[in-house]
């Protein structure tokens, strides 16, 4: 009986970790053209070099950039809630 348990066991194990594994992101490319989306969200700023290299960080870490020039934040939570180390916003 302890026998079949074992076997159980290891095939339950086998089966996590097939799982595990198919489900594991595999360094895919972005779904979003993070230099695309910047450029447009980022062509009205002032500063448009600051404000790509604040949007690709961005996009990059939340695969997310909310359409539009400016605003629309409610898009992307992840977008809109990174912060700087000094707590303002910082994704544009």
């Amino acid at each position: 009986m302890a026998g079949k348990a074992r076997v159980l066991m290891c095939a339950a194990l086998v089966v996590l970790l097939l799982l595990v594994e198919t489900t594991a992101p595999t360094g895919q490319a972005h779904a979003v053209d993070c230099g695309s989306a910047c450029s447009y969200r980022c062509s009205k700023s002032s500063r448009p070099n600051l404000c790509n290299r604040a949007c690709n960080t961005c996009c990059r870490r939340c695969d997310c950039v909310p359409p539009g020039t400016a605003g629309n934040e409610g898009v992307c939570p992840c977008y809109a809630n990174m912060t700087t180390h000094n707590g303002r916003h910082k994704c544009p």
